[in-house]
């Protein structure tokens, strides 16, 4: 099959190419997709999109109208593409679930780490020779209440990580993990009895109408001042206007996150040269007690090693013409 990788990273395509092993004709282009670059997908029958893609209406017309069939996203979440759209277009869509929620999960628990044990103001002074410890106060994690929105495949990993630091763990999800219980002691909760109780809250939800902006200023005004929140999930599930308040009145006492409310057309590039617009994202990051990644969760060995066999397992089903058990349908529009 003719496969066109849009978003391709130098960093990820030896393992797309070593997941392919020859069996599919692949380009690979760093044009992200979106509806003026669909033009590139002419002459070819699928297409291989990240989480910076923007699948939107336009482009997936155009798609179908080049004669695209396949979708193969590099990716677990799929809120960046119309699944109903694309169906309705003939296009047949499949994701890369469970690829490595340790990645995300280790990832979340490097950033609570960092930030509290104040680990990149310790390097930029030693760096400068300054060896004093007045501003390098953290906290210890056992004993502490972690609140766990979300305990699929990534918060259960978290409940495992923190259950091992000695924190006493809250829940809160659709479908409670029976097993957790029984093995964590974990506790499942209301939000509202997560938020007032929790030490530190982590984010492990899909982004859904449900869950957009989830964490609001009702949230923040539950949660207790000495909070710290994280979020690896996705960014638009923290309400960032909201976010930023709370900060300015030290309603919340940190903020660590991979992800952004609007990383199109700023994350997966480097504007160090010229900087950026983004006023919100700009006031962010002059908060000292805000820690912000590059959606880099996923950015491990083990990850990408998977990532690239499960595009390439998608294309092989499609080719051969079985069953994807990673397609997509039309029951969830924002993920």
């Amino acid at each position: 099959m003719k496969l066109l990788v849009f978003s391709a990273k130098d960093f990820e395509i030896p393992f797309l190419q070593k997941a392919n092993n020859g069996r599919h004709k692949v380009t690979y282009i760093k044009d992200e997709l979106d509806s003026t670059t669909a033009i590139k997908a002419m002459g070819y029958k699928a297409i291989s999109i990240s989480s910076g893609d923007d699948a939107c209406l336009n482009a997936l017309e155009k798609l179908r109208d080049l004669g695209v069939k396949y979708i193969s996203l590099r990716a677990a979440g799929y809120n960046n593409i119309q699944i109903k759209a694309a169906k309705r277009f003939g296009l047949k869509v499949a994701n890369a679930p469970d690829y490595s929620p340790h990645a995300i999960a280790e990832h979340a628990v490097a950033l609570l780490m960092a930030l509290n044990r104040k680990i990149p103001v310790a390097d930029r002074q030693v760096h400068s020779f300054n060896f004093e410890q007045k501003n390098l106060m953290g906290f210890d994690l056992v004993g502490k209440t972690i609140g766990i929105v979300g305990t699929g495949r990534i918060g259960s990993v978290m409940v495992k990580i923190m259950h091992g630091f000695g924190c006493n763990i809250l829940a809160h999800d659709l479908l409670p993990d029976q097993k957790l219980v029984a093995k964590y002691g974990v506790l499942y909760v209301g939000l509202e009895h997560l938020y007032r109780q929790a030490d530190i809250i982590s984010l492990h939800v899909p982004l859904t109408a449900e869950t957009h902006y989830l964490i609001d200023k009702e949230a923040f005004e539950q949660m207790k001042p000495d909070v710290f929140l994280l979020n690896t999930a996705r960014g638009a599930i923290v309400d960032t206007r909201a976010l930023i308040k709370a900060l300015e009145v030290n309603k919340i006492a940190y903020y660590a996150a991979d992800v952004y409310e609007k990383e199109k057309g700023l994350y997966f590039k480097d504007h160090s040269a010229h900087g950026i617009k983004d006023r919100h994202l700009k006031t962010l990051l002059t908060f000292p007690n805000v820690l912000m990644t590059p959606h880099q969760a996923y950015v491990t060995e083990e990850a990408l090693h998977k990532i690239a066999r499960i595009t390439f397992e998608n294309l092989d089903c499609w080719a051969q013409g079985k069953y994807c058990k990673n397609e997509l349908g039309y029951e969830t529009l924002i993920l």
